[in-house]
């Protein structure tokens, strides 16, 4: 019996592990976006605290995963994730589909890697709308702009700067 569902445990894996999302540019990894940050954990959500204040943003929770650990006598590296939205939006996504109230509010984890590098992540808002199935034309737009918000948040946060376009690149060269 144990042979058995571990056969249908590897079928089903490398099934689903042959599966390809389409959105989202298509690419493995675009589900996520993570920048490298020039500030620590405690900073990286300092600052988002305060964007987010100055926005008008709702703050609901910040969770200290080192913290956590620590408590349970555990180790972990530094790791928080703060919770936040905009709650009339977010009602909004809601009425299109109910689901999307599970990865509602919108989060971002800071976190330090073993390098001692720091890290800003969240999940890009445009792969709500294919796990949540969201075809509504106002929906899409409110994740759209979600997605946008959610990258100048990072990128503010984590003191990071985009990098240039072409466009921007080829102007750049033909100046010299």
């Amino acid at each position: 019996m144990k042979k058995l569902i571990f056969l249908l445990v590897v079928i089903g894996l490398s099934f689903f592990g042959g599966l390809s999302f389409k959105g989202c540019e298509g690419k493995k990894g675009t589900f996520l976006k993570t920048y490298q940050s020039k500030c620590s954990v405690e900073e990286g959500v300092d600052r988002l605290q305060r964007l987010l204040e100055e926005n008008n943003l709702s703050l609901f929770h910040v969770t200290n995963h080192a913290q956590n650990a620590k408590n349970s006598e555990m180790e972990l590296l530094p790791e928080s994730v703060v919770a936040f939205g905009n709650p009339r939006l977010d009602t909004i996504l809601m009425k299109c589909n109910p689901s999307i109230g599970m990865d509602l509010p919108w989060r971002m984890v800071f976190y330090t890697d073993y390098a001692g590098k720091h890290w800003v992540s969240y999940t890009n808002a445009e792969y709500f709308s294919l796990k949540h199935n969201i075809k509504d034309r106002e929906c899409l737009d409110i994740i759209n702009r979600a997605n946008i918000a959610m990258e100048a948040l990072a990128v503010a946060t984590a003191d990071y700067k985009a990098p240039e376009t072409n466009t921007t690149q080829e102007q750049n060269d033909a100046d010299k």
